[in-house]
């Protein structure tokens, strides 16, 4: 006889949640879960011991079923599982981020839970499912017991068999590199084993994307190819093969399908940033989004360099003139990479001979943050550890504390390599842990990060908002001397449903010197391969609190009309919306200042050529605002005229359309004012 259901509801300001638990005892079950607006539906079985699960959206299946489950060194919790209790409830609540492209999100699901043991031996396994209105999210967990102590983890069976041959945008998961390749776009059952987030479209339109929330000690999921449409659960192993490490009590991350009608209603979804914890930061007041230049673009262009001698950047002189530049432009502060020994020679495979406090003779890291200080500039820190983890580690309180004496309030950190420490994968396990208590030391010692060569984002920045940024991409330095030539008109379309799905990407942009004529040496004829009005629009359309001006101050101040929109551009928003969006083709994405009344629109477009007539109904009703216009002149084009620029002004209100008129290559960049 089953246990009648106990239902439990608290109510609260802003936050509503039920609950209700009831025994099965059964090797078979079947329940439906349905979103709170009813249109997602998840249907939870368990059939002859084996945990299943499929998902329709729209009253169309989405997910045919689907295996779950985990294989342990010495025992199968995919197979012969009694289910011993459900437990359902149901959660509303809205959050404020301190910073971010969304300022309040709700917070919205249905939850079931299944509490499972293996027949015999008797070991507990949990899977946690949250069904929202734009997706599905669910994780495993074991609790506490003998039988798991000290586990290992050799497979995840968890499958997300597709219900067609959707079209998808990836990149290998399995390649040197790590993330910085370009995407490839085929239909499913072309693709490798990939990369999460993992974007793709349905013949009917529907997007959506597989990814993971709350990474936090386990190895980062990949996506392998099983044909017939099906993906599996591929997770990155340490050198020796095994996949995750443990002791119970333990939970793996969210398993994540985020769902949008539009490519713009993906790019606006929030359900990984509400699979993952709140804030464990109480006083985030000095964590602040900013724009920052840098000693960086030199060493790419080939004009100074890393190392120490007659062409070292990293100076004393020279962070001045960038202070100057950056006081007089009203920018936070300038990035200096290479002011700490262990740059010369190939510093790449210099991994165990950095320090992490010691600087070269020719900067001296408190007369240069002496003389920011002197202007309102910072100086942002650098840490490249070349994949020395052991050396960075022993040395990175240290180099936070002295951070901390001289007033740096951001450190960039890199980890340039194919392998850490002997063979590990940057995406695996030993990588994770690292990745995360680097954030965790950060965070105490009020240190905001921009990582380069990270691990891909799952919502961290929710838990930890000192997380502001990271690469994981091809970001613009590719632009400067990949062998290809660059990143590609359509790379910038792409990305923000991709890899910017979930995590702010430092791109850094801001190159006005869009051919490169300071480049030293240029044998792969590399350039910048769209316009300069589409450069303005990437600030509005590829999101990050810590936007980079990237160019040479020269460069920079030679335009000053595009220079105006860098310099009034916020990196805070209240909202965002995505009037018009095709993956790889186009992106129409408009943003609301989180401090003032004014709106920013970013357009831009692939090599081809593309006009739009943009309805205004975002604005104030009854307001009027000056629409500020910097838009592609007269025959520009990406591949033979770049550099024309048009500055006009409109009077608008919501009543009204705007029309956009992108070159090929080219964007658009739109500021509209609050008129008295």
């Amino acid at each position: 006889m089953k246990a009648p259901s106990l239902l439990i509801c608290i109510l609260l300001p802003f936050l509503i949640t039920c609950s209700s638990k009831k025994q099965i005892g059964s090797m078979d079950f079947e329940e439906v879960v349905e979103s709170p607006n009813k249109k997602l539906s998840l249907t939870l079985e368990v059939e002859n011991g084996e945990p299943l699960y499929h998902l329709n959206y729209d009253d169309k299946a989405l997910i045919a079923p689907s295996k779950l489950g985990v294989i342990f060194e010495n025992v199968n919790l995919s197979e012969d599982l009694t289910l011993d209790y459900i437990e359902t409830s149901g959660f509303d609540e809205t959050w404020t981020q301190p910073w971010g492209e969304q300022k309040d999100i709700r917070n919205h699901y249905s939850e079931m839970k299944l509490y499972l043991t293996k027949n015999v031996s008797g070991e507990n396994m949990n899977v946690t499912f949250r069904v929202f209105d734009d997706g599905l999210g669910f994780r495993y967990e074991w609790p506490e017991q003998e039988g798991l102590q000290d586990f290992v983890i050799t497979n995840e069976i968890t499958e997300f068999n597709m219900v067609d041959d959707h079209t998808g945008w990836w990149i290998g998961a399995y390649q040197l590199n790590r993330y910085e390749h370009l995407f490839n776009e085929t239909r499913l059952s072309e693709i490798d084993t990939v990369h999460t987030p993992f974007t793709m479209r349905t013949d009917d339109g529907v997007h959506l994307s597989i990814h993971e929330a709350a990474l936090t000690d386990f190895a980062s999921m990949t996506l392998a190819n099983n044909g017939n449409n099906s993906l599996e659960a591929d997770l990155v192993p340490w050198k020796s093969g095994d996949k995750v490490r443990g002791s119970a009590p333990h939970k793996s991350p969210w398993r994540t399908i985020s769902i949008g009608e539009t490519a713009g209603e993906l790019m606006t979804n929030y359900l990984v940033l509400n699979l993952n914890e709140p804030s464990k930061i109480e006083d985030t007041s000095w964590i602040k989004p900013a724009k920052y230049t840098g000693i960086w673009w030199d060493m790419h262009l080939g004009t100074k360099t890393w190392g120490s001698g007659d062409m070292h950047g990293a100076t004393t002189e020279y962070t001045k003139e960038l202070m100057d530049f950056t006081a007089r432009n009203d920018f936070y502060g300038v990035l200096v990479e290479g002011w700490n020994t262990g740059w010369d020679g190939d510093w790449a495979a210099n991994s165990d001979i950095f320090s992490f406090t010691g600087s070269y003779p020719d900067f001296d890291i408190e007369e240069v943050t002496r003389y920011g200080d002197s202007l309102g500039v910072k100086l942002i820190g650098h840490h490249e550890t070349s994949t020395g983890i052991s050396n960075y580690e022993a040395q990175v309180d240290d180099a936070f504390s002295q951070y901390n004496e001289v007033g740096v309030e951001v450190v960039k950190t890199g980890y340039v390599g194919d392998f850490v420490e002997g063979g590990e994968w940057h995406h695996g396990q030993f990588m994770v842990r690292h990745y995360r208590d680097i954030v965790i030391k950060a965070a105490d010692a009020q240190i905001m990060l921009n990582v380069h060569e990270p691990i891909k984002d799952t919502g961290i920045r929710r838990t930890w908002p000192n997380m502001m940024t990271r690469e994981g991409a091809r970001g613009q330095e590719y632009n400067a001397w990949s062998v290809d030539g660059g990143n590609p008109p359509d790379y910038t379309t792409i990305v923000p449903f991709t890899r910017g799905l979930v995590s702010p990407f430092d791109y850094t942009p801001g190159v006005f010197n869009l051919l490169l004529s300071d480049k030293t040496d240029n044998p792969n004829n590399n350039r910048v391969m769209h316009t300069l009005a589409k450069e303005l629009a990437l600030y509005v359309v590829i999101y990050s609190p810590l936007h980079m001006v990237s160019d040479l101050p020269k460069n920079l101040e030679a335009n000053p009309t595009a220079l105006e929109w860098i310099k009034v551009v916020p990196v805070d928003w209240e909202t965002t919306m995505v009037p018009e969006a095709e993956i790889g083709d186009h992106a129409v994405v408009v943003r609301k200042d989180r401090n003032s009344g004014d709106w920013y629109l970013g357009g831009i477009t692939d090599e081809e050529a593309r006009s739009f007539e943009i309805d205004l109904n975002f604005l104030e009703s009854g307001k009027t605002y000056e629409a500020h216009i910097w838009a592609d002149g007269e025959d520009a084009d990406w591949e033979t005229n770049p550099y024309p620029l048009e500055r006009t002004t409109q009077v608008v209100t919501a009543d009204d359309a705007l029309e956009l008129n992108l070159a090929a290559g080219g964007g658009v960049a739109v500021r509209f004012v609050e008129m008295d």
